[in-house]
């Protein structure tokens, strides 16, 4: 398996993970319990933060430019609702 396989599948993971600490942060019926899940999910954000720019300063995870007007309108969009 290359590198840049293993790396998006670990992106992909890390994710996950962040998708279910951030479940667990907002269904949390105690602050102790809370504090935890959020804790938890700030070190999951760093690692995959981490993992994108690896692979961003790799070039095996490239996004798209939108330009400017784009951006204007889906602002527009959202503050008018």
């Amino acid at each position: 398996m290359e590198d840049r396989d293993l790396m998006e599948k670990e992106l992909l993971i890390i994710k996950g993970v962040c998708d279910l600490y951030l479940h667990g942060t907002i269904e949390s019926s105690t602050a102790d319990v809370h504090t935890a899940f959020k804790d938890a999910l700030n070190e999951s954000l760093d690692i995959q933060n981490k993992i994108y720019n690896l692979m961003a300063e790799k070039g095996w995870y490239k996004t798209d430019c939108v330009e400017q007007q784009k951006i204007d309108q889906a602002k527009q969009k959202f503050m008018a609702q």
